[in-house]
Parts: C-alpha cells; structure tokens; sequence
C-alpha cells in the first residue's frame, strides 16, 4: 500500500514538472530574441583624427553601418594594409558583408578595396556609374563619330564595332553594380547619386547611403563633393526627418562664410537631429557644428562606434574610461 503510495504522488508530481517545462519556453524564446537583436551602429574604422587605441590614422574614409541585419561597408580608406590593421584592431570581420558602398573613384575612398575582396570576393559592391570610370563601364559604340570612306586597317574594330563597348575596371575580379540614379537597394536603404558642379570635382560622380528608419533618416557621405546641402535634399524626398548626418562634409578650405551657411541650412532648414562629421569636414566646420548643435554633435573620430537609433550615441568602451 505504501509503494503504491509513493508511486502515485511521484506520478502526480512528474506530470505537474512536465506541464510547467512545457510552459516555459516563452521565456527561452523571448530571451533568444532579445540577445539576437540586430545591431543598429556605425563604427568608423578609417579616418586622420580620433582616439584609436592602437588604430592607425591614415587621410581617407570606412565606415561599417550595421542596421536592420545588414552590414554595410561604406568606403574602404586608402591603404589596404591600414583597413586590415584597424578592422583586427575592432573585430570587424569584412568577410561578413552584405555589400560594399564606394562613394566616388578618390584612392582616398577606394584603395582598402583590394583587402576587401582578399576576405571577401564575392561581395556586391555599389559604385557610381561613369564614362571610362575605375569601375568599369560601357558606352553604345555609336558614342563616336564613324568615317566609312576609311580603309578597315584605319577604322576602330576595322569597321565594325560591337553594339556595346565594355570597358574594364582596376578590380577586374569584383562584382560591381554600378548606380546612375537614386536606387533603393534593400528595403529601405537608398542610394542617392548626384555629380558634382563645384570647382576642381567638376563631373564627379558620387553616391550618399540613406537609411529610413523609424526615427528619420540616416545619411552617410563620403565626401560630400556635390555639395553636403544638395545630398540632404535630394535625400529628403525619401524622409523630410533628417535623424542623422555621418561622414566627410568636404568644408576643408570653406571660408567661415561658407561654413556657416551650412550650419544654418543643416540647422534651421532641414532641422537635422544629430551629426556625427568626420573626415574632410574641416576643423573649423567641426568647431561651428559643435558649437550649434551643442550634444547633438556627436564625436565620430577614428575608432568610434555610434548607435542608430532614438538617441544616438558614442559607444564607450571600457578601455577608454
């Protein structure tokens, strides 16, 4: 009687710890999502300013957006061997890319690619489209003027062309797609393309990335060349809530005139929330940005790793406290 006693009330007592484990994995499952939630940063892995922490400075610009699950680097700095040490250095591993953003042909912008596709040959990289470019390009063969009272051995192709002439890249074993217009590429990540009319970068071609979040829209630019004011318009076609700028403003040489027209449109006009400027934007356009936009300014030097989301933010890391 006994034995029959403690068997039941072992029974009884197994089956209720089996209704409770099978109640819990909601709490498993939450867990799991939360601690796989896709990171929302920029961490700026070349630039000549900043507190690397064994990073090396070098003229140029990378930058890796992680947003949305993706994984973005935009630029690749000008010195291969530099981007390998400063991704080490940041545990940045560039064979886990989504795609690769080249702004614009400047070796300052192009010349880690190589390191790149050492890790990485596979990967898509977006870059703008011109005539004759780096990146290769091809043009109809009616782009030149045909005389057919030539003998063939005078004439290109002896007289008969192909339809398309394609003309090859410095990266022959890259996949690139090269952009001519304003192209969502992924669902809410745009590129905007413009070309420069400035004075030195005339006709340069250059993309900007556009990220449209739920608290506005994030803009990264490489250089800026077509005009940093221009990108933002251009870009607000998508969101009018400018939520981010990152990047080079190109204000190196700017008078202060210039300077602050800038600062005022960026302020006043569009009423950008946060910047994070780096590169070519210049001293003293770091000096008036920071002085306008006070904590909304945020310190994007080498090495630094800034949140995207509500209230971005410079990320501390513990060997800096």
């Amino acid at each position: 009687m006994h034995s029959k006693y403690l068997m039941r009330h072992f029974l009884l007592a197994f089956s209720l710890l089996a209704v409770v484990a099978c109640s819990m994995p909601t709490v498993p499952n939450k867990f799991k999502l939360w601690n796989s939630t896709p990171k929302a940063q920029i961490t700026i892995l070349y630039d000549a300013f900043g507190e690397p922490l064994g990073m090396k400075h070098d003229w140029g610009y990378a930058a890796l957006i992680e947003y949305g699950g993706k994984r973005i680097l935009f630029d690749t700095g000008g010195n291969p061997e530099i981007l390998k040490r400063n991704a080490k250095i940041k545990k940045v591993d560039l064979s886990k890319l989504d795609f690769v953003v080249l702004s614009h042909r400047h070796s300052d912008h192009v010349g880690g690619l190589s390191y790149v596709l050492e890790e990485n040959p596979k990967v898509k990289v977006y870059a703008p489209r011109e005539n004759f470019g780096i990146f290769g390009s091809s043009l109809p063969s009616s782009f030149y003027r045909k005389e057919e009272s030539l003998k063939p051995d005078f004439r290109y192709y002896g007289g008969n062309p192909p339809a398309t002439m394609k003309f090859g890249s410095v990266w022959p074993q890259a996949k690139f797609e090269l952009i001519e217009n304003n192209t969502e590429i992924a669902p809410d990540i745009h590129l905007i393309s413009l070309v420069s009319d400035r004075p030195g970068t005339q006709e340069l071609h250059e993309l900007s990335l556009a990220i449209n979040t739920p608290d506005g829209l994030i803009i990264v630019v490489g250089c800026a060349h077509p005009g940093i004011e221009r990108i933002v318009e251009a870009a607000s076609a998508i969101n009018k809530h400018i939520h981010l700028i990152a990047g080079g403003f190109h204000l190196l040489q700017a008078k202060d005139v210039e300077i602050d027209k800038t600062v005022t449109t960026l302020h006043v006009t569009y009423k950008v929330d946060y910047l994070a400027p780096g590169h070519c934007t210049g001293e003293p356009a770091f000096l008036a940005l920071r002085r306008v936009f006070a904590e909304h300014y945020l310190y994007a030097g080498l090495g630094s790793q800034i949140t995207l989301d509500e209230k971005p933010h410079r990320l501390i890391e513990e060997s800096w406290l």
